[in-house]
Order: structure tokens, then C-alpha cells, then sequence
């Protein structure tokens, strides 16, 4: 099929076929199923990983150096962010969720660093994730705003 105006194919270069000539998908409604589901869970399994790596910084900070890292604060922080972050697994319904997963990120990197460097670095893998998970989460408002998900033209 090629182009009325210029002979050219649609698709190709110098063709203008996909912009002039949209399929017609039909309206977009409402999704059918819930959106939101896959990424809350996406969430709730970052924290839980997130948990379990910054459980593990007790066992650094208890070998290295002799055990001089060892204190406890340190290890009630530590303790503390990780049981936080299991309990936030189950509050990603709410809607103080993201607020919530950005705090417990950013804990878990500046203070983490006076905890142990190791839980900084940690703390700042941990905050790319998270980041990466609010381009997807803009990613899909734009998409159900635009009406691009296959559950919208049931």
C-alpha cells in the first residue's frame, strides 16, 4: 500500500502512512482489568528484596573491621528499615504508597552510609530501582491516559 500524495510505500522512509492514516482501534474505555495490579507488585517485591539486602548489612557490619561497626543503633536502624520495608510490601494499595517507597529508599542510602558504606551502596542500587519503577508507573498513566492498553478496547 503506498501513499496517495507521494508514491512512496506507508512505513518507509519518506512515507508518511502511519501518521496520516491511523488504525482505527476503536474508542478506549476504562480497563477492563486493574492496571496498577502488576506494578504494586512489583513493589511489594522490591521491598521484600530490598529487605532481605539491607538485613544482610548486620552481618557485614558485625565481621568487619572486629565487630567496631557493631553498635546498636546501628543495629536498631538497620533492623527497624528492614522491617519497615516488609511491612510497606503490604501498604502498596495506599495511596501515600510512593511517597512511602521514596522515603524508605533515601533511608536506606544517607543514613545507611554512616551505618556502613556498604549500605549506601546498597541504599543507592536500591534507589535506581525505585527510580526506574516511577518512569514505569509514568509510563502507564500515559498509556491509560492515551488509552493504549489492549484492556481499554475490549
Amino acid at each position: 500500500m503506498s501513499n496517495p500524495e507521494t508514491g512512496h510505500p506507508t512505513g518507509q522512509p519518506g512515507g508518511t502512512g502511519a501518521a496520516r492514516f491511523p488504525v482505527d482501534t476503536g474508542a478506549a474505555h476504562a480497563p477492563s482489568t486493574d492496571p496498577w495490579k502488576g506494578l504494586r507488585g512489583i513493589m511489594a517485591g522490591t521491598h521484600v528484596l530490598e529487605a532481605i539486602v539491607i538485613g544482610l548489612v548486620l552481618t557485614v557490619i558485625a565481621r568487619l573491621d572486629g565487630g567496631a561497626h557493631f553498635q546498636t543503633w546501628k543495629v536498631l536502624f538497620v533492623s527497624l528499615l528492614a522491617v519497615a520495608m516488609i511491612v510497606a510490601a503490604g501498604l502498596q494499595r495506599r495511596p501515600w504508597a510512593i511517597p512511602m517507597n521514596v522515603v524508605l529508599a533515601v533511608l536506606a542510602v544517607f543514613p545507611g552510609w554512616i551505618v556502613h558504606w556498604s549500605m549506601g551502596v546498597a541504599g543507592l542500587m536500591f534507589l535506581a530501582v525505585w527510580a526506574y519503577i516511577l518512569y514505569l508507573r509514568l509510563d502507564l498513566m500515559k498509556r491509560i491516559a492515551g488509552g493504549y492498553l489492549p484492556s481499554q478496547h475490549d
